[in-house]
């Protein structure tokens, strides 16, 4: 059972992008592209796209007769080609290997392959329990993705700890019930239980 402060948890639920690893200058330069070919306030989008699913976020930003489902396929094949500059959040190699492989899951809002091609890019396992894009109907900030995890590591999900970066992924651990660490400057300290900035 994870410790943490001289709090126990049944698990940690981990997102991803930001929390795990730090993979914001390919998904900024990815994202830059996609708004330049089709107009979009590349601007704006970057404000609100980390933790969400790319789906959600072209459903949001698309122009009259985009086909979604193309842009996104588009977004994907574009970020499992672009890797540069992802690198781990410092520590968390130390803690995973710490941890049971029923005590921890990850979360994330990418698709399955992209999130691989970003844990092996920093040498970090695929965990037992994987809840990617394809595995929920609604992304976060909805709260299903925390709660399949937990189901399937056979724990309350009120006994977990979420580690979350962004404003959807804190609001979705919340609305699961979960305590919640906030990893590094995206959301501020205060909507989280604990903050830190890496994993030392």
């Amino acid at each position: 059972m994870p410790l943490l402060r001289d709090t126990h948890y049944a698990a940690f639920l981990f997102d991803m992008d930001g929390t795990l690893l730090d993979s914001s200058e390919a998904v900024e330069r990815v994202w830059r592209r996609w708004c330049a070919r089709h107009g979009i306030d590349a601007e704006a989008l970057i404000a609100v796209c980390h933790g969400v699913r790319g789906e959600d976020t072209v459903r949001r930003f698309a122009t009259p007769g985009m086909d979604i489902d193309v842009e996104a396929a588009w977004l994907n094949a574009a970020e499992l080609e672009d890797v540069d500059g992802v690198v781990p959040i410092a520590g968390i190699h130390a803690l995973i290997d710490g941890l049971g492989r029923d005590e921890w899951a990850i979360v994330t809002s990418a698709p399955r392959n992209l999130a691989e091609v970003r844990l092996r890019a920093v040498g970090l396992p695929v965990p037992e329990v994987f809840v990617t894009a394809e595995d929920v109907t609604q992304g976060k900030p909805d709260p299903q993705g925390f709660r399949l995890a937990a189901d399937r590591l056979g724990v309350a999900i009120t006994d977990c700890l979420v580690f979350e970066d962004s404003p959807a992924g804190v609001a979705a651990g919340k609305a699961a019930g979960a305590a919640i660490a906030i990893v590094g400057p995206r959301v501020a300290a205060t909507e989280g239980n604990y903050a830190i900035t890496d994993y030392r």
